[in-house]
């Protein structure tokens, strides 16, 4: 990695060079996540062939790393030397590594009211850290106007950059399909924006039409109680999926990594779950610490508990007892915001 990375981040080498380093260290390092079969977690909960997708894998823990590290490739490869974007944590690190890796300045846009300790790891890739009196989504749009302003490459969700975002998604759906030879009955995914989910719908749709799985599987999305527009725009019948009240968001500790007025590819991850005729569900803070102290204790992965909202929907849901016997693939992840 070091010397991929000294240089990648030369500003003295063409941009070819630089590029075909990055691109190195992206492929070697981020994906080919593990799809563990959880044997212990099925006896518990008398479901079989239940495989755990944990993204803990990738550099910085999460499943950030797969769009952070595309998108600093693509600001590479046009010929930026910087990179901003809006974060609660776990994105602006995955951004801030990737940035540092390839050489490029990077700007966080970070909610006052966000005391989490990802800020130290931002800090410590270089990043400059902006302090935004806001919520998430004004936040985002802070990040978009200086960007603009800057000319420096927006990375934040949403706009110009969302096939970047959804084709670096897909490559979850692409290895499941690479461990199983074919598409699982359902996939489990915790939501907030909709990115991840709808970028796994994606992956598997483009399989299914080149004819390499026999199906597409059924999307299930999980997230924090009545503070998700994608799940209530579900449960509510909606077709597109609503903004919520800000006012009626409450942030606590477990749950901010899913909370959400407005969901960024809401509307492609709600018309995910309905294509695949699947069903979203809410979990509750205490759901959400509960599954993940059972799967430290019957599988020994130590995820973050907001990331157990995906399993809780497909364990918890009325649905489950028509459920035949298959194969269900759970996306979780492993590291606090």
């Amino acid at each position: 990695m070091a010397k991929r990375r000294a240089v990648a981040a030369d500003p003295a080498r063409s941009i070819a060079e630089r590029f075909e380093a990055f691109d190195d260290l992206l492929e070697s390092e981020v994906g080919d996540t593990n799809l563990h079969r959880a044997r212990n977690l099925e006896r518990e909960v008398d479901l079989r062939q239940i495989y755990l997708k944990f993204e803990g894998g990738n550099p910085s823990g999460t499943q950030k790393d797969r769009i952070a590290f595309a998108q600093v490739a693509d600001a590479l490869r046009r010929g930026y030397d910087a990179i901003t974007v809006a974060t609660c944590g776990n994105y602006g690190v995955a951004v801030s590594m990737a940035a540092w890796l390839a050489g490029l300045r990077c700007t966080l846009f970070v909610p006052d009211r966000y005391t989490g300790r990802r800020v130290e790891e931002m800090v410590a890739y270089g990043a400059e850290i902006r302090r935004v009196s806001a919520g998430y989504e004004e936040t985002v749009l802070a990040s978009r106007a200086w960007a603009e302003e800057a000319g420096v490459y927006d990375g934040n969700p949403g706009g110009e950059n969302v096939p970047i975002q959804l084709h670096a998604y897909g490559q979850i759906a692409y290895e499941i399909y690479d461990e199983l030879r074919d598409a699982p009955a359902i996939v489990a995914v915790p939501v907030s924006n909709g990115s991840t989910l709808a970028g796994i719908h994606r992956g598997f749709q483009s399989l299914y039409r080149r004819g390499k799985t026999s199906r597409m599987p059924r999307i299930v999305g999980g997230s924090t109680h009545r503070m998700n527009p994608i799940v209530h725009g579900f449960l509510t019948g909606m077709d597109k999926c609503p903004d919520l009240d800000p006012t009626r968001i409450h942030e606590t500790p477990v749950n901010e990594p899913l909370i959400n007025w407005h969901s960024i590819d809401g509307d492609a991850a709600l018309s995910a779950i309905r294509q695949t005729g699947g069903w979203a569900e809410y979990a509750t803070d205490r759901q959400l610490r509960e599954f993940a102290r059972l799967l430290r204790s019957k599988e020994g992965l130590d995820v973050l508990p907001a990331s157990t909202a995906g399993l809780i929907a497909l364990l918890t849901s009325p649905r489950r007892a028509d459920l035949e016997a298959d194969r269900f693939v759970v996306i979780l992840t492993g590291r606090g915001t």
